[in-house]
């Protein structure tokens, strides 16, 4: 099992890019952005809350292309399966972080703005699902030792995959209690949009950076879990089992 890997000079620079996006985009949001006029300075919650959550739909997909992937050529081309049950489990995640940092940041502005932590409207709710499908998918790999937990997590990749445009879609479908349309919509002021912007850059970024990590990872577990069962096959046949 053979993988390719990404020269250091290549990884280091983007490391470094990613870093100063993201400070720039902190200086964006904590110095520069004016305090909004009836929220104050708790709407700078939004600078982190809107790029982590919004691109945390992103990565469903690539996980369900790496599922279909592990489907289609598990039965044809091992190395390709395994690739993509790599690619996979990467983005599920990194879909997890994504999500938990856009649960935890609507929250701490829920908090202050609505007097509550959480309430159950329509935006809320299926992205809540979105979350907890992909706390199952993780654990469901995590825990499970059976033989079809392949198979039984690119299932449930599906179902997550379709959550993430009624999520998209429901603060335009329905009159919830969530904000509505923060990019499109005209809710910000054009000053506060560099800080947006910036943050969308920087995590993006790095959620891009975490993904290649993780896929390059689980490559060299399997290439390990392979080097072992040919080691254990080896030893058996020398024993004439």
């Amino acid at each position: 099992m053979q993988t390719r890997s990404i020269p250091k000079p290549l990884i280091w620079l983007w490391l470094i890019a990613t870093f100063a996006v993201l400070a720039e985009g902190y200086r964006q949001a904590i110095f520069i952005s004016p305090a909004e006029a009836t929220m104050g300075d708790i709407f700078r919650i939004f600078f982190y809350h809107v790029p982590n959550a919004s691109l945390a739909l992103v990565p469903p997909y690539i996980n369900l292309l790496g599922s279909f992937g592990y489907l289609f050529w598990r039965n044809t081309n091992p190395e390709r399966a395994q690739a993509s049950d790599a690619l996979a489990i990467a983005a599920a995640e990194v879909t997890l972080v994504l999500t938990s940092i856009g649960l935890v940041t609507g929250m701490l502005w829920a908090r202050p703005i609505w007097g509550i932590w959480w309430t159950w409207d329509e935006r809320l709710t299926t992205y809540l699902l979105l979350w907890l499908l992909y706390v199952s998918y993780v654990l469901l790999r995590r825990l499970s030792s059976s033989g079809q937990t392949h198979t039984l997590a690119a299932v449930l990749s599906i179902f997550a995959a379709v959550d993430v445009p009624i999520t998209f879609m429901s603060i335009r479908w329905w009159r919830t209690q969530h904000p509505g349309p923060v990019l499109t919509g005209g809710q910000v002021d054009k000053s506060m949009l560099p800080a947006i912007f910036w943050n969308i850059a920087g995590w993006g970024m790095w959620s891009a950076a975490v993904l290649c990590f993780r896929y390059a990872l689980e490559r060299r577990r399997q290439k390990l879990d392979a080097v072992k069962s040919q080691e254990f096959l080896a030893e058996g046949d020398a024993r004439g089992y």
